[in-house]
């Protein structure tokens, strides 16, 4: 769908470790600040076991996972918003995201230099988001010059445009994150075409010592309370172990996940939550040549769903057969579904559940 993560984060919390992870891209990963120069980016499959679980009764030659786009840029530092650093190259490659994952260092460490000299994770999140603030501020009050003139001449539209971007400007002069704020439908309208990076959901991760891979420490619950307070999602994991953990072949990684104590790797949490921060959920396709998940937004119909494949089918779409995956595990194949009553038939207004199982009846 093209829809992407920025990670965001002063420089050295561990930013490009994850990426490298999570991709095994192999962006460049050092100690010192700004050794991320040009945006990566990477491509990643969203994890998802249920893949697995319907081969064991639908044969097939290949499994297609759903993906997900990351973008990993240079570390932010105070004063981003005025071209410190590197400034506003990058903030305009946030604008371009869906999302941002704003990593946290939640760990000490006298190998690997802080920018500001300390771990302080209350600290490090303000100073990006009043730099994130300061950047969308200029871009409201390059608009609010744009519609004031309009708004002089008492257009309705404009009026209500000036004062959605007022309030706008009152809040991120405040340094507050716009996200935050039950903007109507009609507001959201306002805004929307600005690209408005403190408008764009975040999921925090908090990078964590080897020795609290739970993030339970001081630090970790610090993000966490920053998380709650403004709406947002936090995942804990250590950058480094992550790391290891995906230089292992697949066949290791396993007896390495049962020596530490895990269930899966943290990337597979981090990956998932970024998934569904998105607002994105998934459906099946199966069959003998494949089984591939697509990825669609939440309330979706059936129609766009199956536009997903190809942009024909969602304006030729005449049905979609429908089952679950507890259908399938309870019967055993499509042929015993379908005998048993299950397999249902909807039409356009049908709106996809995660997790669905569908065939597509196409028109000519």
């Amino acid at each position: 769908m093209g829809l992407a993560c920025g990670i965001v984060g002063l420089p050295n919390v561990g930013k490009s470790t994850i990426f490298n992870a999570i991709t095994a891209a192999g962006a460049e990963s050092a100690n010192y600040p700004f050794c991320t120069i040009e945006p990566n980016i990477g491509v990643v499959d969203v994890p998802d076991p249920r893949l697995a679980k319907i081969r064991e009764f639908i044969p097939c030659g290949r499994l297609v996972p759903a993906t997900l786009k990351i973008v990993d840029i240079a570390g932010l530092v105070k004063g981003a918003s005025t071209g410190e650093g590197l400034g506003n190259k990058f903030l305009g490659t946030i604008k371009e995201c869906d999302a941002i994952l704003h990593v946290v260092r939640c760990f000490e460490s006298s190998d690997i230099i802080h920018v500001s000299g300390t771990v302080d994770p209350a600290r490090d999140i303000e100073v990006i988001d009043v730099e994130l603030a300061l950047a969308d501020l200029d871009t409201v009050q390059r608009a609010q010059d744009r519609v004031s003139k309009k708004a002089r001449a008492l257009d309705k539209e404009a009026l209500f445009a000036k004062e959605v971007l007022d309030r706008a400007e009152q809040m991120l002069a405040a340094g507050k994150q716009l996200r935050a704020h039950p903007w109507s439908k009609e507001e959201r309208v306002v805004l929307e075409p600005l690209f408005l990076i403190t408008m764009k959901p975040v999921l925090f991760v908090a990078n964590v010592a080897d020795s609290d891979l739970d993030g339970n420490s001081p630090l970790a619950e610090v993000v966490r309370k920053h998380a709650a307070a403004t709406g947002s999602q936090v995942v804990a994991l250590s950058g480094g172990i992550e790391g290891e953990i995906m230089a292992l072949d697949p066949a290791d990684r396993a007896a390495f996940l049962a020596d530490m104590g895990l269930a899966e790797p943290g990337l597979h949490r981090l990956i998932r939550q970024a998934y569904a921060l998105l607002g994105l959920q998934t459906y099946f396709t199966a069959g003998e040549i494949e089984i591939r998940a697509w990825t669609i937004h939440k309330g979706d119909n059936a129609p766009k769903a199956a536009g997903v494949i190809h942009t024909d089918f969602e304006k030729n779409f005449i049905r979609a057969e429908v089952y679950s995956i507890d259908d399938l595990l309870a019967h055993k194949s499509e042929a015993a579904i379908r005998a048993a009553g299950k397999l249902r038939s909807e039409g356009r207004d049908y709106v996809l559940r995660e997790g669905d199982i569908c065939h597509f009846l196409i028109g000519k």
